[in-house]
């Protein structure tokens, strides 16, 4: 029942992390757009495990399939169908998880709710299903690129008790990009590589807050009372796996302030615009875009498998221990930065579809 998101880009995801495979359907998006499977591999290639010693290291190549709604290398305006098929999956290293709970993951929330689960990997509470939203999400940048010239970028701003420096004016994908812990502070950097290395070899975990940006987001935007632009980007961004916290502007930070102080103050620019000296809001007014920067963080909490033993209870009621095995994540963060994008891609680009209409959008 919760496996759709959107309004008039919509998508559904599917598929179990150790099943036949994952994906998902788009539909709504509009026709004669460009895209190839390459161009949405790209996406897919920085989420993907194995790709670090500080990610787990699962040898996937996550090479996505697209199946339905592109004919000759442009979208057709029907349902897109994209694949990924599961290469690398080692069930049996769930089997003690099959009757144990892991503490902090959904094996005993799961139960409760359906009586069952997928116990292999995880089933759909495995983060393997945001493949399919980084997918859709490479789609919807290149439909939110192509229209108003948005453009995304993600990345770590903080591991356990490091926090970067990092200007969200200016800060490039590049940069990002350019270590495997995606933190465009270099010297920040180095420091959260060898933490959470540390954290593997004592097989913990950590946690985090990764900040994203968005530039050139159109005013507009947004659907008050309850579809507030703010609302669904906390949805969207709350709804990814081992997500606890969701900031916009200065967040909590702003609680500190007093009104004067918080305040963006209104000027015209050199064109006659309406802009704010500051952006405390994060882009976001009433519930509505300005026109300004969007300006979001989520926290991510560490990794709740791990190898460290830990007192739990079985399925049927005992109390035991767990030293979880398999293959997994020390930290979420430096994977969890193109996931970030993808639903703020996602968001932005149904509420700018709700704000022009679909067919005639491109």
């Amino acid at each position: 029942m919760g496996n759709t998101f959107g309004r008039l880009f919509r998508i559904t995801t599917f598929g179990e992390s150790h099943g036949g495979g994952v994906g998902v359907v788009i539909d709504g998006c509009p026709p004669q757009l460009e895209i190839s499977a390459a161009e949405i591999q790209v996406d897919l290639d920085r989420r993907r495990p194995g790709q670090s010693k500080i990610t787990t290291p699962r040898k996937e190549t996550d090479t996505c399939e697209i199946i339905s709604g592109v004919f000759e290398g442009k979208t057709t305006g029907t349902p897109i169908a994209i694949l990924v098929r599961n290469k690398d999956a080692r069930s049996q290293d769930y089997n003690e998880m099959a009757v144990k709970y892991r503490p902090s993951h959904a094996d005993a929330t799961y139960d409760a709710k359906y009586g069952f689960r997928n116990w292999k990997g995880g089933g759909r509470s495995s983060a393997r299903e945001t493949i399919g939203r980084v997918a859709a999400g490479a789609i919807a940048k290149k439909i939110l690129q192509r229209v108003a010239g948005v453009e995304i970028v993600a990345y770590v701003k903080r591991i356990k008790d490091l926090e970067a420096v990092v200007d969200n004016d200016t800060v490039t994908l590049e940069q990002v990009e350019s270590n495997i812990v995606r933190c465009p502070d270099s010297e920040s950097a180095e420091a959260m590589i060898e933490l959470i290395d540390r954290a593997r070899r004592d097989k913990d975990s950590l946690g985090g807050v990764v900040e994203c940006v968005a530039r050139n987001v159109p005013k507009g935007l947004g659907e008050p009372v309850f579809d507030k632009l703010e609302a669904d980007l906390a949805k969207g961004i709350m709804s990814l796996p081992a997500t606890k916290g969701f900031e916009i502007g200065s967040g909590f930070a702003g609680t500190t302030m007093t009104g004067s102080e918080h305040n963006d103050e209104f000027y015209l620019d050199e064109e006659g615009n309406t802009r704010t000296v500051t952006n405390r809001s994060g882009g976001i007014q009433g519930g509505i875009s300005n026109g300004e920067h969007i300006i979001i963080r989520a926290a991510f909490k560490p990794t709740a498998t791990i190898g460290k033993e830990q007192n739990t209870v079985t399925k049927t009621g005992e109390e035991t221990v767990l030293a979880a095995k398999g293959r997994h994540d020390p930290c979420v963060l430096p994977r969890a930065v193109p996931m970030v994008e993808a639903m703020v891609a996602l968001i932005l680009c149904d509420h700018l579809m709700r704000n022009h209409g679909q067919c005639n959008i491109l």
